[in-house]
């Protein structure tokens, strides 16, 4: 079979439960070899996304290919070209690494020696051998993303789909994790989707980012490009109160080209951030409004979706969190 140069392609892909739109006409391509992120935040269809994709659910209407096989017309061939690493880990944690891959490489038809060697080269890409026959209850957090991520590329797949591949994860541990996705990317040649509500992972890992929010694309460009349209310096305002009042003030001067407000904090994007910063404060203390600290900055993915949505992507919730927290223990258990 001839190499392909679209790897995914959609085209007005709707998703409706109960009356409710989860994913909006969205239309995209993702090149061969890519590494494409949908940054959003949760509930925005990330999810139902990759679902659809991977043939688990159908969509309401619009069409997919995935390898150049549709998902609801040759469901099969999709499933065979494809690898998937879950949002929540799907490991048998009775077994060990070796037995988790051999199970995968088993239900995909691998013969012995196939599957002996398949499972060498993926922990080896992992850096799992000295672990593989340990049981995976003993494994962490981190250990567990790697063997998901390994077992994804048991049968050698064209295209890797991962779920918010670093949820629940320390900050070291999710760096590590973006440098065996970085490596597996480049070295294997294998196309990758990642749904991310991570700003900094979309931006550190993704060639290309379709920014997604209640099921649609809003925005869709390499990570550079899309905080580029943002333009200018970002001044950050931090203050105790007046807040409203200092936004009001500041709309209209003409050096400064957007007021926001975000997380209590007042953003100001301006052409010039250190030119700009000592008139921002004479005419906040000629109008009596205290400002606590002041910080310039670049744009970032967050400025972009703000720009977009008119809101911030939410982060996690304790709730949230604390739920995250207690699979990872019950994972352990």
């Amino acid at each position: 079979m001839s190499e392909i140069a679209i790897a995914v392609e959609t085209e007005d892909l709707t998703k409706e439960f109960n009356g409710l739109t989860a994913l909006n006409k969205v239309s995209l391509e993702v090149k061969k070899g890519e590494l494409f992120g949908l940054l959003g935040p949760n509930g925005a269809g990330k999810t139902t996304f990759l679902n659809i994709l991977s043939t688990m659910i159908k969509p309401s209407s619009g069409r997919a290919t995935v390898n150049s096989f549709d998902v609801e017309r040759n469901p099969d061939l999709v499933r065979e070209s494809i690898g998937m690493v879950f949002q929540d880990t799907s490991l048998d944690e009775r077994l060990t690494g070796r037995e988790n891959l051999d199970l995968h490489g088993r239900l995909y038809g691998l013969g012995r020696q196939i599957r002996r060697e398949r499972i060498q080269e993926v922990l080896h890409l992992v850096e799992l051998e000295e672990r593989a026959d340990a049981l995976v209850k003993t494994y962490s957090g981190g250990m567990m993303r790697r063997l998901e991520i390994a077992r994804g590329l048991m049968h050698a797949p064209k295209v890797l789909f991962l779920d918010e591949p670093t949820l629940g994860l320390d900050p070291q541990t999710r760096r590590k994790i973006w440098d065996y996705i970085r490596r597996l990317n480049r070295e294997q040649e294998v196309s990758m989707i990642l749904t991310t509500h991570y700003m900094d992972e979309a931006d550190a890992l993704c060639d290309r980012v379709a920014i997604i929010d209640k099921g649609k694309v809003v925005a869709l460009d390499t990570p550079e490009n899309l905080k580029n349209q943002i333009g200018g310096d970002i001044i950050t305002l931090h203050m105790d109160n007046k807040i409203e009042v200092a936004a009001k003030l500041f709309e209209d001067e003409e050096y400064i080209e957007k007021v926001g407000i975000l997380n209590g904090t007042l953003n100001l994007t301006v052409d010039n951030g250190e030119h700009a910063i000592p008139k921002i404060l004479e005419k906040a203390s000629h109008h009596n409004i205290e400002i606590e600290s002041v910080s310039l900055r670049k744009p970032t993915l967050e400025d972009v979706f703000l720009h977009h949505t008119g809101r911030a992507i939410r982060e996690q919730t304790a709730d949230e969190m604390d739920r995250i927290r207690g699979r990872l223990i019950r994972r352990r258990r």
